[in-house]
């Protein structure tokens, strides 16, 4: 019989996840590896796990957007494509995608069914879009994923067109003590095992995205990053209790 292939080394191991994650030299390299793993049960996992919000939170994020008819629309980090066609069913004039992940843009491109969508590959710091040519820049569930979120926020700043709108979703912490317990332990020990048993997942990823979260900036931080690079009138809103929350500054 041949010999089965190698086991490729996870992308986050337990002895990973003790430290912070987000201060480790090659984050960009491992979450790329842990997407690429997870990609086929992403959406899946998705619903399951969040009980179906995660759709409501990307239509507020685009109610909070305030699309108008003529806007031309980037989203980062873009995944498989539920906020890029969320903007498109808003009715505004163009949505680009764009996340370096090329198996989840493969996904994207097959649900788009014929939404004139573009995806690219491209990175959050070093995007592939000229200076003052879009209107909403948007990410969800992203910022956090990126090596260097204060680099990806100029980058941000640097395509928005002046007036154009920044757009966050993110997850974070129920402020109310009991809420958070409950949900510390719904993230940190059930959902990883069942997420991870739907994914078939060696990568380490479901262990990550609860990590991620409680090691990642809080709400007041996060406000004064994005004014740092440049946004003015910086506001969020909680969203399922603060389980998630959407942020949005302008240029």
């Amino acid at each position: 019989m041949p010999a089965s292939a190698p086991r490729s080394a996870p992308a986050w191991t337990d002895e990973d996840l003790n430290r912070n994650p987000h201060a480790a030299d090659d984050k960009a390299r491992r979450v790329e590896a842990m997407f690429s793993a997870i990609a086929p049960s992403y959406d899946l996992n998705n619903r399951l796990h969040s009980f179906g919000r995660d759709q409501a939170w990307r239509r507020a994020a685009v109610k909070m957007a305030r699309p108008q008819a003529s806007d031309v629309v980037l989203d980062v980090a873009c995944g498989t494509g539920d906020l890029a066609m969320a903007f498109d069913r808003a009715g505004v004039a163009r949505v680009i995608g764009v996340d370096f992940t090329v198996d989840m843009l493969r996904l994207a491109d097959q649900k788009k069914h014929g939404r004139p969508i573009v995806y690219q590959a491209g990175d959050a710091m070093r995007l592939p879009i000229g200076d003052a040519s879009v209107d909403i820049v948007s990410i969800a569930f992203g910022i956090r994923n990126v090596a260097e979120p204060q680099a990806a926020l100029r980058e941000f700043h640097r395509v928005l067109r002046p007036g154009g709108r920044l757009i966050i979703l993110e997850f974070s912490l129920p402020a109310n003590p009991v809420l958070r317990w409950l949900n510390d332990l719904y993230c940190g020990r059930i959902m990883p095992i069942t997420a991870t048993l739907i994914a078939r997942d060696r990568s380490g990823a479901y262990k990550y995205l609860p990590r991620s979260v409680n090691s990642f900036i809080d709400r007041g931080a996060m406000l004064g990053m994005i004014a740092d690079a440049g946004f003015a009138d910086g506001v969020h809103r909680p969203l399922t209790f603060g389980v998630a929350v959407c942020y949005r500054g302008v240029k």
